[in-house]
């Protein structure tokens, strides 16, 4: 039985699996706003160029930092402001990442895109109060999490009558302190019809990997991402930094800004060649 793939309009592009696809990216946090306009600014110009859709992503605060010490951002208030300022002024829509129920309103009015961040994806309240806010939401598979089990996340979801959710895979804990991707994940939650995602920076992590901070392996990024195209997805989700190495967050397994047009052309030309886009 073939699968109706749910399409989620954003902007003027549809995400769906059998689409072509969407690149949500950004600076893993928001580092100010002069910068955030700049590097929007630069990932839109090459999106285009590539002939990619973009969502903005940068998070205005990391609630689940390693340590107490990690910069975790303007906050709300301040972090959407900067964002809507790059939403009117660079023309692109926007994913940023809730943290608590009663944020989901206020993000909701900026975001066109809620995302629900990996370790709440089993906390029913989090997960239907973020989806009754009505915008689309991203919804990232738990780490700890099988893929078969998402469908009962995305039940949650979708119990509130919110039809436009995305199921994000971000790797799979092995052991401890690394991650790896089972690409078979995402064709299990495919099977869904709901619009798949792959995190590509976030499955290079070493999560704690530095003692008190997060590690990674960007290397990995451009060969997992070619994987997952080639797979089929909805969108690919990556964190792009002009300065990975002096990056305020997630830095060794962001993507450096002068790789990515080159990887995206490649990406599109896979993409085309699964989905038959000729």
């Amino acid at each position: 039985m073939k699968t109706a793939h749910h399409h989620i309009r954003v902007s003027d592009f549809e995400i769906g699996n059998d689409l072509p696809f969407v690149l949500f990216a950004g600076p893993c946090v928001i580092e100010g706003e002069d910068f955030s306009l700049k590097v929007a600014e630069d990932i839109r110009d090459i999106a285009a160029r590539a002939g990619v859709p973009l969502v903005f992503k940068s998070s205005f605060d990391k609630a689940n930092r390693t340590s107490v010490d990690g910069f975790r951002g303007p906050g709300l208030e301040e972090g959407l402001r900067i964002l809507q300022r790059v939403k009117d002024e660079v023309g692109v829509p926007i994913i940023t990442d809730v943290h608590t129920p009663e944020q989901a309103v206020p993000v909701a009015e900026v975001a066109d895109i809620l995302q629900t961040p990996a370790f709440l994806c089993r906390q029913t309240d989090f997960i239907t109060e973020v989806a009754k806010a009505g915008k689309p939401v991203n919804v990232k598979k738990g780490q700890f999490l099988a893929p078969w089990d998402m469908p009962h996340v995305l039940e949650k979801a979708k119990s509130t009558g919110n039809a436009d959710i995305m199921l994000c895979d971000r790797g799979t804990s092995f052991g401890y302190n690394n991650l790896v991707s089972d690409f078979r994940s995402l064709m299990v939650m495919a099977e869904t019809g709901a619009p798949v995602v792959y995190d590509v920076t976030h499955s290079v992590q070493q999560p704690g990997g530095l003692g008190g901070a997060t590690g990674g392996n960007r290397e990995y990024v451009p060969g997992l991402s070619r994987a997952a195209v080639a797979i089929g997805v909805a969108a690919v989700f990556m964190e792009v930094h002009p300065d990975p190495d002096h990056a305020k967050s997630d830095g060794p397994n962001s993507v450096a800004l002068a790789d990515l047009e080159g990887l995206l052309m490649t990406l599109k030309g896979i993409d085309d060649l699964v989905k038959q886009k000729n």
